[in-house]
């Protein structure tokens, strides 16, 4: 329960310092989050350290946990590198994926529908993370999907961020279709195109999650 009660509190901070609530470089006090969510300070701790791990903060030794947020050019960096790596691992999968794996994307891919038939926002985003990592394991590259990995949950926030902009969860199920049909038929191209697409942030897109994290 300790865990889960942690998970909530860091999706909560996580909001918060995208409302500006919290600034960057700004001190993330233990005691006074404890006293504000009503927990003890280990929940607080393990909420903190999810904050870390994902780069949302950063921890100075006898200092504490200060909020780090990327700035614009980083950011798109960021969804640059992703959709790269994501394309290279469709790429792959194209010809690597096993029969089982294609069970477990396709069972992901029906979940994540399940999820916007019942209009939960936070349950597609978490089964889209999956469908996503069953892809990098279909790659058969072991250090591809350990850096697929590793940027997929350093830009957690932001791609959660990014799925609420309007209609962009169906938008994202249509991507999925031609995804998991292109890796079915073994299209190394369609895959890696779609793949690439699907994730890259541009344009009116990036200006709208910018616009979203500055309010």
């Amino acid at each position: 329960m300790e865990l889960k009660r942690a998970d909530k509190i860091a999706d909560k901070l996580e909001e918060l310092v995208f409302k500006g609530e919290y600034k960057d470089g700004q001190r993330l006090d233990e005691i006074r989050l404890a006293e504000h969510f009503s927990v003890s300070r280990t929940p607080i701790r393990e909420a903190l350290q999810r904050l870390v791990m994902s780069g949302m903060a950063e921890q100075i030794p006898r200092r504490g946990v200060f909020v780090r947020q990327p700035g614009p050019v980083e950011l798109i960096e960021m969804f640059e590198t992703m959709a790269e790596l994501e394309a290279a691992c469709g790429r792959f999968a194209a010809a690597r994926i096993t029969d089982e794996g294609l069970t477990r994307l396709k069972t992901a891919n029906d979940r994540c529908q399940q999820a916007i038939d019942e209009k939960d926002a936070l349950r597609y985003y978490s089964e889209n993370e999956v469908f996503h990592q069953e892809i990098y394991r279909g790659s058969a590259n072991s250090y591809l999907e350990k850096e697929a990995l590793r940027l997929q949950n350093r830009l957690k926030p932001y791609r959660r961020v990014q799925l609420r902009l309007r209609g962009r969860m169906k938008q994202s199920m249509s991507e999925h279709v031609i995804i998991v049909e292109a890796l079915e038929s073994g299209d190394a191209e369609l895959a890696s195109r779609t793949l690439r697409n699907h994730v890259a942030v541009q344009g009116e897109k990036f200006h709208q999650l910018m616009a979203t994290l500055q309010n």
